[in-house]
């Protein structure tokens, strides 16, 4: 037994109230008429009054009521063990899963724990049955059962998700509020740090659920795990792709580690880097040259931990040739095509065949065949280029278009829709020349070209930037650099050139990086990555593909979707570890390998003063807070209730008693 706030007992100093008021009695006499007091003799009269308490049963009511109250408030409680509880209670036992558990038998441990605490509970408490990652995963109902739940935990098998203590909290609430009975939440895991959320009160449960940790891994162990950063997902004939890698070490002395590259099975590469203690060390390789499709590789490293899963990391590469773009430009233009050929295929991260032709070769050209469209100061396109263009956007194509002197003497932007309302020649004016005076650095083509700072700009279209997002403005707050969806596709407005006449910017070092992280965007090549997080999403289909059905195979090889969900799934969780293969809505094919959360590689374990303070705010009354020792197995049982019942039968008695004396008093002459 204890009290949960044993401050309060100072209260008891009240008891003295009723003990001065049963003393302090004032004597009472009834006056007398007498005549005259000239024949009394005058003498000193020493009055003693002794007084002494009365109504004794009284005053120990009034005593009892308030130390009851003292001690209400200091709240006593007696430690009861599960048994002792309600059988309308609910066991709910949560086996993680995730990524970690599958280091040495710590899964298995959990598992044999949990059986035997469903063989040796009593037959008269429901059971239900939860496992968890990322998110917590229901198994069962609530059951008495024995059967279905060792069925349902002996097919529990080990996950690639990160943990999450909080997801845990959030899931257990809610099913806390919905039984409406005390909860026993049995949490079997490796207890790892890195599953805490950010803020610990995510991790609280309500007052009816009690959590009783079993721990499958007493001590941090030492680990080494490798990750690949920036991987490829495309790789051309003309490019030598280099491939980093990152060797890091948890809680891990200094050490040499070899790591090998590996291509479709086969090692093709190993070196022998330096991790410091508890440390990370980088490495780089050259992809080789890989046959036409997808290339399927591997960073691995030599390491005999206790934790063999995470010393590899996959990606995929698709060998292909380059991709082509078509170039559309005025006859007499022939600056444009130059400046803008040397920095595409200036690009480092992709690889284009740019194609140029003038708008009067137009006629039998297939822009399907294209990853992209440039329009460069093109004054207007012949009607049936026009409409082909315009069908490619609208199905998912995308095209860049630069406005300068040319574009400017037609009133609309073609390929843009947008109507040109004002040419502004800045080389007229006093500094003859405007800058850049504000950028979206979030925007992709923004993304390495530095704001463009130092730029000059002589000259400049104005459009009326309808449903368009301004990425770039002139200092003057003209849009200099617009996007706009159209259909399924994007169109990207330049309203300046890509000569050196409007603008200073081919020349300047910003314009490469624009060139390419453009194309990258335009094509669709910067949303492909070789590698993919687990319970990272991948889109299938854009709103415009309802009917196309897509394929999955998992690293399985089963076909995940049902048809229905091949016919109409937008996008798609990747769950495991290993090579996933699609063919997306669109027709395009990909192969992505995906990797376990890093997170999971460190095993240190949650302190113990944190587990106790976890274990304290699960227990009830905040217990643990409050530095009141729980016992394990079970749990603080409040007794102000039944207090709180005999301070309301002292205070009738009391009540009574009171009014039978006063009842006397007044009947005395």
């Amino acid at each position: 037994m204890g009290l949960l706030s044993p401050w309060f007992l100072a209260g008891a100093a009240v008891v003295s109230l009723p003990l001065y008021l049963h003393l302090l009695r004032r004597p009472s006499a009834n006056p007398h008429p007498f005549s005259s007091l000239m024949f009394f003799e005058r003498r000193t009269h020493i009055s003693i009054k002794h007084r002494r308490l009365r109504h004794l049963l009284l005053l120990s009511l009034r005593l009892a009521i308030l130390l009851l109250l003292v001690l209400t408030f200091a709240d006593p409680f007696i430690n009861r063990s599960a048994a002792g509880f309600s059988s309308d209670k609910l066991l709910l036992l949560v086996i993680d899963n995730s990524f970690s558990m599958r280091a040495g038998t710590r899964l298995d441990d959990a598992r044999r724990e949990a059986r035997s605490l469903l063989t040796s509970g009593l037959p008269s408490d429901r059971v239900q049955i939860m496992t968890l990652g990322s998110h917590a995963r229901v198994l069962t109902d609530p059951t008495r059962d024995s059967r279905a739940l060792l069925a349902a935990l002996e097919g529990i098998a080990p996950g690639d998700s990160h943990a999450s203590f909080g997801e845990l909290a959030h899931t257990v609430r809610s099913v806390a509020e919905r039984a409406r009975t005390p909860v026993e939440v049995h949490l079997f895991s490796d207890m790892q740090k890195s599953a805490m959320p950010s803020n610990f009160v995510e991790m609280v449960f309500p007052g009816n659920v009690t959590l009783v940790p079993h721990s499958v891994a007493k001590t941090t162990l030492p680990n080494w795990a490798v990750e690949t950063g920036d991987t490829p997902g495309q790789a051309w004939e003309s490019k030598k792709v280099p491939v980093h890698a990152v060797v890091l070490g948890y809680h891990t002395p200094a050490t040499t580690r070899a790591v090998s590259l590996v291509v479709n099975g086969k090692v093709v590469a190993t070196r022998s880097v330096q991790v410091p203690a508890a440390g990370r060390a980088a490495v780089e390789f050259a992809l080789p040259d890989v046959p036409s499709g997808f290339t399927r590789c591997e960073v691995r490293i030599d390491s005999n931990d206790v934790f063999p899963a995470d010393n590899v990391s996959r990606f995929a590469v698709q060998h292909s040739a380059p991709e082509k773009v078509l170039f559309v430009h005025e006859p007499g233009d022939s600056r444009s095509p130059l400046y803008f050929g040397a920095a595409l295929g200036s690009a480092d991260k992709a690889a284009f065949k740019l194609e140029v032709h003038t708008v009067r070769q137009l006629a039998n050209v297939q822009l399907s065949n294209y990853a992209f469209v440039v329009l460069s100061d093109v004054v207007s396109l012949p009607s049936s280029f026009e409409g082909s263009l315009v069908k490619y956007v609208r199905s998912g194509g995308s095209v860049l278009i630069a406005a300068g002197t040319s574009a400017a003497r037609h009133p609309d932007v073609s390929g843009f829709g947008d109507r040109i309302v004002d040419s502004r020649y800045y080389s007229r004016n006093r500094e003859g020349f405007l800058g850049v005076g504000e950028a979206d650095p979030s925007h992709p083509s923004m993304k390495e070209a530095d704001g463009w700072s130092g730029v000059k700009f002589y000259f400049a279209v104005c459009v009326t930037a309808a449903n368009a997002r301004v990425v770039a403005r002139l200092s003057d707050q003209t849009p200099l650099l617009l996007e706009k969806r159209i259909g399924d596709g994007r169109a990207l407005l330049l309203t300046s050139g890509f000569d050196n006449l409007t603008n200073d910017f081919p020349l300047h070092p910003a314009f490469i990086p624009f060139i390419e992280q453009t194309a990258l965007y335009l094509s669709g090549t910067e949303r492909r990555s070789g590698s993919r997080p687990v319970d990272s999403f991948l889109e299938l289909r854009t709103g415009k593909q309802p009917a196309a059905t897509v394929q999955i195979l998992d690293p399985d090889g089963r076909r995940p979707l049902s048809l229905n969900e091949a016919a109409s799934a937008e996008t798609f969780q990747l769950r495991r570890t290993g090579f996933y293969e699609f063919r997306l809505a669109d027709g395009r094919q990909d192969v992505i390998g995906v990797n376990a959360d890093r997170r999971e590689s460190d095993l240190d374990v949650i302190p113990d003063d944190i587990m106790s303070l976890w274990r304290g705010k699960a227990a009830g009354p905040e217990s643990e807070m409050r530095g009141v020792p729980v016992p394990e197995g079970s749990k603080p049982y409040s007794l102000w209730w039944y207090i709180m019942l005999l301070v309301l039968a002292a205070a009738i008695a009391e009540s009574w008693l009171a009014s039978q004396y006063l009842g006397k008093l007044r009947e005395e002459p």
